[in-house]
């Protein structure tokens, strides 16, 4: 039985779990790790080893995965890669044995957001991913009336949005459109499904509806900074802050 460890509910914006996919070989650890996340009332997936780790990202679409450094069929920066492949802005904390400060750099680097030496704490695990998780808009604590996405701030009850300094002036309906993509951060979103959701349409030919409101989206979340809300040609619109650059992989 995993040790009582205090709870921290963490929910993805729709109210769903946050979900976690544990990576490692070392079933006594996959076990303990596992069985804290449920605990903290998350949903979890393991795997024993790379090729099932990608395959569970797949059909899972985690919002962080928990790797191990060494696994039996290839190493974690490997495993990284292909993860990012399956899903680029996934939280990635690396576990490992490597303590220098080279293999550190190497795994930040190629791509992971934090990074624990064995042995550990499960205390430390889970406050490092309740971190990561927050911070990239993937979950939050319920009964916050706040939706943060990168620097910007929606609060639902006051029905306010700020980005940055600047306050974002909003229709009705534009509010209702940015709160279902905020609530959906890094998760692409067809038209289909957002037309359904913000005008409750059947499909049928409406298209140009959404595309409307996005770009007046676009005029005022956007205007003279970053863009926060991307098109993905063929399959819909995904809001997400500026990533910074990565290093090379």
């Amino acid at each position: 039985m995993a040790p009582r460890i205090p709870r921290t509910v963490l929910r993805r914006p729709d109210g769903s779990p946050a979900r976690v996919l544990v990576v490692d070989d070392e079933d006594a650890l996959t076990d303990a790790l596992a069985g804290a996340l449920r605990y903290e009332q998350w949903a979890v997936r393991t795997a024993a080893d790379g090729r099932t780790a990608v395959a569970a990202a797949r059909a899972f679409q985690p919002d962080a995965v928990v790797l191990d450094w060494m696994l039996p069929d290839m190493d974690g920066l490997r495993v990284l890669h292909a993860l990012r492949e399956v899903s680029p802005d996934v939280c990635v904390l690396f576990l490992t044995a490597r303590d220098a400060v080279e293999d550190r750099i190497k795994g930040i680097t190629a791509g992971a957001d934090d990074y624990v030496t064995k042995p550990f704490s499960l205390e430390e695990v889970l406050a490092r991913l309740r971190g990561l998780l927050r911070r990239s808009g993937m979950a939050r604590e319920p009964g916050t009336d706040l939706l943060q996405v990168g620097d910007l701030v929606m609060d639902e009850d006051a029905r306010e949005v700020t980005r940055g300094d600047r306050a974002v002036e909003l229709s009705r309906t534009e509010f209702e459109l940015l709160r279902f993509l905020m609530r959906n951060p890094r998760r692409v979103l067809s038209k289909e499904r957002i037309l359904d959701h913000v005008w409750s349409y059947d499909f049928g030919g409406r298209a140009h509806i959404v595309e409307l409101y996005i770009s007046y989206l676009r005029k005022k979340v956007d205007a003279g900074q970053a863009p926060m809300i991307h098109t993905v040609r063929g399959v819909g619109y995904v809001l997400k802050p500026e990533s910074p650059p990565r290093g090379p992989r």
